[in-house]
């Protein structure tokens, strides 16, 4: 079955795909073809976007999904009248809201991702140059000023996970690739021995690896089946002696990965 989501916003759509994406993740049997329209702020927008949303509902056969966060009800009111399924988000979570509160919403757009406080900018710009700068193990002697170190083989997952912290959460995260002459150690290499508490190990399945891998180098050594699970034995082994926390990424988002790990060791979060 196929079914059209459209996620709609007179904003950047954000708040729209991030709730819709969550929801639509517990239809596993369905494939959505998603479409983001962002800035949806005039009449006139609303109406192509109603054309455009009826088009898509007749090239289907069945009524798309519309998550909306609009927050002028006039152009609210237009998007409705197309023949799709529609999920206010405002109006399902604000009225109520309001009357808890006592108070009526200012209905502003873009609030929830406004850069109201310079501290706060400035330590995501802060914690994003961080990761960068210590990515794959590029500048072990920052180690100290980090909050988190993620460690692996190559390909597991852990630069774009440092990144997802550092964006999201103003964590500062380096990451450091174990490779073969790591590997052959069996223990910690030696950069990592002072920050042993401030490690996290990455691990992945290794069918999974190789095929990550595959893309990068086909048919090479790294690329190869044997080559990965030696590896991901070996790390899993090291991590068990050494008593370093660990996840398996391989049925996880960067999203899930990194909230997974920030909870678990318990990491203050810079941007709320």
């Amino acid at each position: 079955m196929k079914r059209t989501a459209f996620f709609i916003s007179d904003g950047t759509g954000i708040t729209a795909e991030a709730l819709g994406n969550s929801l639509l993740a517990q239809f596993g049997d369905i494939a959505f073809d998603k479409v983001t329209l962002p800035y949806i702020d005039s009449i006139e927008k609303a109406s192509e976007a109603v054309i455009r949303i009826d088009t898509a509902a007749s090239e289907d056969g069945q009524r798309p999904i519309i998550f909306d966060t609009v927050v002028d009800e006039a152009i609210r009111e237009v998007i409705s009248t197309s023949i799709a399924y529609k999920i206010d988000v405002f109006s399902a979570f604000l009225k109520p809201l309001e009357l808890e509160l006592g108070s009526h919403s200012s209905f502003s757009v873009g609030k929830s991702h406004a850069i109201n406080e310079v501290t706060r900018y400035m330590d995501r710009i802060e914690s994003v140059n961080f990761a960068i700068d210590n990515d794959d193990g590029a500048r072990t002697k920052q180690y100290d000023k980090a909050d988190i170190i993620l460690t692996g083989v190559s390909r597991c997952g852990k630069t774009p996970s440092c990144l997802y912290m550092a964006l999201q959460f103003g964590i500062r995260a380096a990451n450091y690739p174990l490779t073969d002459g790591d590997l052959d150690l069996e223990h910690l290499p030696e950069a990592l021995q002072p920050y042993k508490d401030k490690l996290y190990g990455l691990t992945i399945d290794p069918f999974q690896l190789a095929s990550i891998r595959h893309e990068r180098r086909p048919n090479s050594r790294y690329a190869s089946l044997d080559q990965c699970e030696m590896e991901v034995r070996t790390i899993e082994k090291m991590y068990r002696n050494e008593k370093i926390p660990n996840i398996n990424t391989t049925h996880f988002s960067i999203e899930e990965i990194a909230t997974r790990i920030i909870a678990k060791k318990g990491l203050e979060r810079r941007l709320n």
